[in-house]
């Protein structure tokens, strides 16, 4: 690597860092010899911190977590996809499913957790079943506005040569939509993070939630604070991962608009 890659990447780097580590150390210079019990210093929460996380807790609470959220976003992420393709391509699969799609959009995700206790249970179904009913809907109505703004002149040239419609979707269809099937997909998994902490405050055993709550109901407070950060840090490290796919699948998508930016 060339020196000038070197710098920036290193500036990038000192970019995203800057301001976290900047952050940090307010909260470390404001809260130091803090005596509110409900805002500890930063000083005793990294000291739980470890005692906390660095224990068997990370495989019976964070782990588990981990995997309702994988099923949870992986399945709104399938199920988003396969519906929003066909309503994106049919204007009368639109117009007929339209008004059903927007009364099941604005149920906040949170309010059918009664209802699937009732249908699936207090385990990790119903957890998942949360997840998938919030981070769904990014995901579809992206894919759906993703595969409606295809090119019309590409479409017509495809047409010209007579391509066959499964060609036609895996070669032109889904690549034309890719990049706003992946801006829905970075949303849901925000929303997925929240909703997995949401459901497993509700009848649960193990989890993030619970055990933050658990914290807070016992007044361990420096104990749920840790519990705060390491969610802080579990959406950052899963954003990061994100991204990294992100490039690699829509490698193409990123060094066009960077050639169309350099181009006069």
């Amino acid at each position: 690597m060339s020196g000038g890659h070197i710098l920036a990447a290193a500036r990038k780097a000192g970019l995203a860092l800057g301001l976290p580590v900047a952050l940090l150390a307010a909260w470390w210079i404001a809260s130091a010899g803090s005596a509110n019990f409900y805002f500890p210093p930063l000083q005793t929460i990294a000291q739980m911190f470890v005692e906390v996380w660095i224990s068997p807790r990370i495989y019976d609470d964070v782990l588990p977590s981990l995997t309702r959220l994988a099923a949870g976003y992986f399945g709104a992420v399938g199920l988003g996809l396969a519906v929003g393709i066909p309503i994106g391509l049919s204007r009368t699969l639109r117009n007929m499913l339209e008004p059903v799609l927007e009364f099941l959009r604005a149920i906040p995700p949170p309010a059918l957790v009664p209802i699937l206790i009732l249908l699936a249970g207090i385990g990790d179904t119903m957890k998942t079943l949360v997840i998938v009913s919030g981070c769904i809907w990014p995901v579809l109505l992206n894919t759906v506005e993703g595969v409606r703004g295809r090119d019309e002149v590409l479409e017509d040239v495809v047409r010209s040569y007579r391509i066959g419609a499964f060609a036609r979707l895996w070669h032109f269809v889904i690549p034309s939509a890719s990049p706003q099937m992946f801006t829905g997909m970075r949303q849901a998994l925000s929303i997925g993070i929240i909703l997995m902490v949401i459901s497993e405050m509700f009848a649960a055993s193990n989890g993030l939630g619970f055990t933050i709550v658990q914290f807070q109901r016992s007044f361990a407070i420096p104990d749920m604070w840790t519990g705060i950060l390491v969610l802080g840090l579990l959406g950052f490290l899963l954003s990061v991962v994100f991204q990294l796919v992100e490039r690699r699948v829509l490698g193409w998508y990123h060094g066009l608009r960077a050639s169309s930016r350099r181009s006069p």
